[in-house]
């Protein structure tokens, strides 16, 4: 005569145990994914603002100037647009947390001038953002004193960089990528330089 059999209390706990195991890899995994994916976000944006420098750097701009009599004008020129303030302003406001970034005139990326920061840049975005997003020339560079920081040198040169405290935890990314002006030829690094990457 056959007799119907439950589980035992140790099975229960050991199903229970490799469920609590498969939970917490499947927490660990998912923020990992999502540090990643916030990463990826600034990556992007660094490239972009990057590719938006040497766009307009290769423009021919011509200066505006009144001629003398017999005088011919200045050849066109090629520049870079001067600094941007960074996005948002205060780091705290990206500390753990999104930004939105504000459409009104002379706000944000919305910021600046035909010459000089985001205007000039021609870069902007309405997502919100993890970073504080900036662009630097000649100096006051975001990475300045980071291990390994491709630090362009001279006058002529440029920092499209983010920098992010996913988490709150007053540890911030950096992501930056560089260029520099040579013999009249932008040049930009190799490959975008990262601190404290999640992933």
């Amino acid at each position: 005569m056959s007799r119907s059999r439950g589980f035992t209390l140790i099975e229960l706990m050991i199903v229970v145990a490799i469920i609590s195991v498969l939970a917490a890899l499947a927490v660990v995994g998912v923020r990992t994914y999502i540090a990643t994916a916030k990463t990826a976000e600034a990556k992007q944006v660094v490239g972009a603002i990057t590719r938006s420098a040497a766009t307009q750097y290769e423009r021919d701009r011509a200066i505006s100037q009144i001629l003398p009599a017999t005088g011919v004008s200045a050849a066109n020129t090629h520049i870079l647009c001067d600094s941007a303030a960074p996005v948002p302003l205060n780091f705290a406001d990206v500390r753990g947390t999104k930004y939105q970034p504000s459409a009104a005139p002379g706000v944000d990326f919305m910021s600046g001038s035909p010459l000089a920061g985001w205007q000039c840049l021609g870069f902007a975005t309405i997502s919100p953002i993890f970073f504080q997003y900036s662009y630097q020339v000649g100096g006051g560079y975001v990475s300045q004193g980071l291990d390994g920081a491709p630090i362009p040198s001279g006058t002529e040169a440029f920092e499209a960089g983010a920098r992010g405290d996913l988490d709150g935890d007053g540890v911030a990314c950096t992501v930056v990528r560089t260029g520099e002006v040579r013999n009249g030829e932008l040049v930009t690094s190799t490959m975008i330089f990262t601190d404290n990457d999640p992933d």
